[in-house]
């Protein structure tokens, strides 16, 4: 359970100042540094736009899309006033009917963000609660793992199956978790329509950014 007063202190920062800043669909685009980065990663419709306007507190700081593959590039958001901590929106991974060379770029843009982004303090991973860690996870966890970069695995939609099936997910997702190096042993679940696990998610970056 996140300690209240980092609960308190994460509430009060996403609810004062969160704007878009720009979007880089290549390195050279990205902004200078100044603040510590938080990264979002997840297969295409996993519900990231979801999670982050759920954890902003907005409706439509990001567009959530109806079409999977749609961000193709790094959308940064700033976080505060001044400037505290900057979340990063990045390309939805796992969409097959994505054209391979618009899928190689995807891949080396956020492999070359991951390796050598001095900024970036952590990346949470989504997992749809209702499909569990699939190979293409795998691949993206492995990717971080090579780049040596943290992440925390977060299960998303979780009130969209039973107790007892999200129950096995989540042992499962926790196992998985398990035989990464990079890999957060905490696995958060949350359902961004219910706000489960909003709260807690919050501290946890808030924590992240401070390391």
């Amino acid at each position: 359970m996140a300690d209240e007063a980092l609960v308190e202190a994460a509430r009060k920062l996403f609810a004062g100042r969160v704007e878009f800043l720009l979007s880089a669909p290549a390195l050279k685009f990205l902004p200078d540094p100044g603040a510590p980065e938080i990264a979002f990663a997840g297969r295409s419709n996993v519900g990231k736009s979801s999670l982050l306007n759920a954890l902003t507190g907005r409706k439509a700081i990001a567009r959530a899309s109806v079409t999977p593959g749609r961000t193709q590039e790094l959308n940064f958001f700033e976080v505060g006033e001044p400037t505290r901590i900057r979340l990063v929106d990045m390309p939805g991974y796992g969409y097959a009917k994505a054209p391979l060379k618009v899928v190689e770029l995807w891949k080396r843009l956020v492999r070359d963000y991951l390796r050598g982004r001095v900024e970036l303090k952590r990346t949470l991973v989504l997992i749809d609660s209702r499909h569990g860690v699939k190979d293409v996870d795998r691949e993206m966890l492995k990717m971080l793992d090579e780049a040596a970069v943290g992440y925390r695995l977060v299960l998303t939609k979780a009130d969209k199956i039973k107790a007892s099936e999200l129950e096995a997910v989540l042992a499962a997702t926790q196992a998985e978790a398990r035989k990464h190096p990079a890999a957060f042993p905490v696995v958060h679940v949350t359902s961004a329509e219910k706000g489960m696990g909003i709260a807690e998610l919050r501290a946890a970056v808030l924590e992240d950014a401070s390391i």
